[in-house]
């Protein structure tokens, strides 16, 4: 197939960008070396994220999306609507979660403050004591490597297992010394941009998840503590997060850590130990659940926490998705809109300007 457009990276993102193009009648070639990323090792919650404008913007923009193609998706999705509840264990906990309220209700985001009494009865596992809740209704999970496979499932979209090994605009060399051309190449394959594009401002940022057997009782909504934020934004060291989240299988997945300073794929017992900590601090239950599997990942994070989408300004013919942190899964659709958007020029249903890669990147400068 002569390619219209082709995507690196078959992660959320990537898949995102693909269907977007392909349902405008593009032929969609998508390459990806199948060393795995931040789409197999993340939690895949869909979530309304408000550290600053920009990402409630796109972050709730890409959840009405993401509830447009929730019909279109099969049950290896594991598609579910669960809503979030954000934790408050202290007064400024409590401030923080009536900022936020504030903040979603004029995105027009559905949310509410339960009380303790309130927050108990919603969700028994929960130790007492804590102040109350934020509940975001209409929060989901998704099982992204699934969902991932499932945007490419369209005619106009070939996938192949092929290493890009440079990019040159709208062309890009293979392992075996091919250059393939296109209208347009889309760079979406999360912390491997850097090694097609080593002047892209992104960073390694490592993280470790567990999961426990199934049991009967378990959690009803994804469950974040309030100090979750500072936590994700920490730019040093090791930070870790009460975050869990049920599973459709009954399962409960437990998250999350950040390190900035160790780029070892391994998973390391210390963190871990940090984890179950917070995790048991909020869920006592967790103590008579087994945990059977650990694993960590890499999100590739900017100094911004914002992603790059849009033209790179040194290379015509070059478009980057890439840089969306912790919050691929949530934006993927918005990231792919917006591109599009880009591409072809026309008016966006959000303001693209926060996402563009200048604000790193200066222009090629002309002999």
């Amino acid at each position: 197939m002569k390619a219209d457009l082709i995507v690196i990276g078959a992660g959320i993102v990537g898949s995102a960008c693909a269907h977007e193009f392909a349902a405008r009648g593009l032929r969609v070639l998508l390459l990806d070396d199948h060393r795995g990323g931040a789409t197999a090792a993340g939690m895949g919650h869909l979530v309304a994220m408000d550290d600053n404008p920009a990402e409630l913007a796109l972050s709730g923009y890409s959840l009405e999306l993401w509830r447009q193609w929730a019909p279109r998706l099969d049950a290896a999705c594991a598609y579910r609507t669960c809503g979030t509840l954000w934790l408050a264990d202290s007064d400024a906990e409590v401030a923080e979660a009536e900022r936020k309220q504030a903040c979603l209700k004029d995105r027009g985001i559905a949310c509410q403050w339960l009380d303790a009494a309130a927050l108990r009865q919603a969700e028994p596992l929960l130790r007492q004591g804590l102040r109350g809740a934020l509940r975001v209704a209409d929060d989901a999970i998704v099982y992204a490597p699934s969902a991932a496979r499932a945007l490419l499932d369209h005619p106009l979209i070939q996938c192949r297992a092929e290493t890009v090994t440079r990019l040159d605009g709208n062309r890009v060399r293979l392992a075996d010394g091919r250059w393939l051309n296109a209208q347009a190449v889309v760079l979406a394959n999360g912390i491997g941009a850097t090694g097609l594009c080593p002047e892209l401002p992104i960073r390694p940022k490592k993280g470790h998840l567990l999961i426990t057997d199934r049991y009967p009782v378990t959690i009803h909504h994804q469950l974040v503590e309030l100090g979750y934020c500072s936590s994700a934004h920490a730019s040093t060291g090791t930070s870790v997060a009460f975050n869990a989240q049920p599973r459709p299988t009954g399962q409960i997945l437990l998250g999350s850590s950040r390190q900035f300073d160790s780029l070892d794929p391994q998973v390391e017992g210390a963190v871990l130990a940090r984890l179950l900590e917070r995790a048991l601090d909020y869920l006592p239950a967790i103590a008579r659940m087994s945990v059977i599997r650990s694993w960590s990942g890499f999100r590739a994070a900017t100094p911004d926490g914002l992603p790059l989408i849009g033209e790179h300004p040194q290379q015509s013919g070059l478009w980057l998705a890439v840089g969306h942190e912790g919050l691929g899964v949530t934006t993927a659709p918005g990231s792919a809109r917006l591109l599009a958007a880009q591409l072809f020029d026309e008016n966006a249903a959000i303001d693209p300007t926060p996402y563009l890669p200048g604000r790193f990147l200066a222009p090629q400068a002309r002999p």
